[in-house]
């Protein structure tokens, strides 16, 4: 079983994971973006999530500054947890095309104006890229001392 912590990695990705990756934890941010969904009784509901497992959820939401308690049962989000939408929509997306055999139960649209949102890659230059032209580089948080282990590593193989 995977732990809840990747203190091993070092990648913005794992970090994430950390505070949203669990079973539940995307569906139930889906349900407060989208919906707004904002009680306790509201998620167990449309989710038939088990209670103690929900509360752990929300609570978590709520120690990260994801979501913030209000009223006793009611959970509203925060800037921090807001800011998942285009993650929310690039997994629906890719959702929809490769894990679903209809077509989208779903579609995002812009409320201004009722045109199709979509999440893309964006270059500052050039606008948005394929996936396949996105390339890594190793960015101004990485520890000196992780590239010194990978570069060792790689030397005696």
């Amino acid at each position: 079983m995977l732990g809840r912590t990747y203190d091993t990695q070092v990648c913005s990705i794992a970090r994430s994971l950390e505070l949203v990756g669990e079973r539940w934890s995307l569906l139930i941010l889906r349900d407060a973006v989208f919906a707004g969904v904002a009680r306790f009784g509201n998620f167990q509901h449309n989710l038939g999530i088990a209670t103690n497992v929900l509360a752990s959820r929300l609570e978590s939401f709520v120690t990260s500054g994801i979501m913030e308690r209000q009223d006793g049962s009611e959970y509203a989000l925060t800037p921090k947890g807001r800011s998942l939408a285009v993650a929310l929509i690039a997994l629906t997306e890719w959702g929809d095309e490769w894990a679903s055999p209809v077509p989208p139960p779903i579609l995002y649209r812009h409320s201004a104006c009722d045109s199709p949102v979509h999440a893309k890659a964006h270059c500052d230059s050039c606008g948005v890229v394929p996936a396949g032209e996105v390339a890594v580089r190793i960015g101004p948080g990485m520890p000196p001392e992780y590239l010194a282990a990978r570069r060792g590593g790689s030397r005696a193989r």
